[in-house]
């Protein structure tokens, strides 16, 4: 049995769900129950949460049989521009995901991303050489100190796997940054424009609380100060604006370097949409339907641009005012 997410199932045509905004990317989960145990994840070690939920999406099961022929079915209708495989680190998983990849690449020409956890160059190398578009490596953590605090294994080590595969494998490599987990925005940004320095595609995530994991009781960040991040990447990610150009008071970001309005003006609702592989769209992963939208999953409208940008702004002379207070 594999897991797919809800919107997946729908688009496949496998489960009949009201939904908002269709996934643009087939997300699949292969294994349960992670040797890791990360204190935000729902497939962490010693987590309690349900077993078929990864963030705020639930993953039901099916045969393998029945997914692909949903595959086969959707990539004649045009409805994907995607594949992703979201690797449970167990000790199977990397193994059945190799002979997945294999098996969907015979009933869909679509592009393959793997998020997974290679311990080495060569694991990375075994699976871009199946054809494999991107693999993805989640650093989650912008510091050390915050990756010591919510996740297991070394920061560096991962970094340094993530920075000598994207030197070997140009644009390959990607990475997801969770932002919320006790960092500094300084921090973030610095560490933003770090990866791309390195070539490495970041997908940014606000941290989302899950019942039964170890930080089900810490809130989201404020929108505010993920808008502001959102743009710091926006900037970095288009060779549009540097860290070192922006200004930070007591970690937090005061000032781009350009105006807002002015960044409005080009950028529109680019930064806040959502980020990572090109046609991956990750609908409500971060958010309750109905709630204020992390990251949004399709074109923002003129009035969601201009909350947005006042958002921004809002937080810009929060800090110039008032200084730095927690999130």
């Amino acid at each position: 049995m594999i897991r797919c997410s809800l919107g997946t199932a729908k688009v496949l045509g496998l489960k009949k769900v009201k939904v908002d905004v269709l996934p643009t990317t087939a997300y699949l989960m292969v294994g349960e129950r992670c040797r890791f145990n990360c204190a935000f994840c729902a497939q962490a070690r010693e987590s309690g949460a349900r077993a078929d939920l990864l963030s705020r999406v639930s993953w039901p099961d099916y045969s393998k049989e029945v997914l692909l022929k949903g595959l086969h079915t959707s990539n004649t209708n045009n409805a994907l521009q995607r594949i992703c495989f979201q690797v449970v680190q167990d000790k199977e998983a990397l193994a059945e995901t190799k002979s997945l990849v294999k098996t969907v690449q015979s009933v869909t020409q679509l592009p393959i991303c793997v998020s997974a956890g290679p311990r080495s160059i060569e694991e990375v190398k075994e699976l871009l050489n199946l054809g494999v578009d991107h693999v993805s490596i989640a650093l989650d953590a912008a510091t050390p100190e915050i990756y010591a605090r919510s996740k297991d294994g070394s920061w560096e080590e991962r970094l340094n796997l993530l920075s000598e595969s994207a030197e070997m494998f140009p644009g390959r490599m990607a990475t997801h940054l969770i932002v919320g987990l006790g960092e500094r925005e300084e921090d973030m940004i610095h560490c933003l424009q770090t990866l791309y320095d390195r070539g490495v595609t970041v997908a940014l995530f606000a941290f989302t609380p899950v019942r039964g994991t170890r930080m089900e009781g810490i809130s989201q960040p404020e929108i505010s100060h993920y808008r502001r991040i959102q743009v710091a990447h926006d900037l970095i990610r288009n060779q549009l604006g540097r860290c070192e150009e922006f200004t930070f008071k007591q970690g937090r970001l005061m000032s781009y370097g350009t105006s807002v309005l002015e960044l409005e003006g080009k950028r529109g609702g680019i930064p806040f949409q959502t980020s990572g592989c090109t046609g991956c769209n990750r609908p409500y992963y971060n958010e309750i339907p109905g709630e204020e939208l992390y990251n949004y999953p399709r074109s923002l409208t003129q009035g969601e641009i201009e909350r947005a940008w006042t958002q921004v702004r809002e937080g810009l002379m929060d800090i110039v005012e008032n200084g730095d207070h927690s999130h």
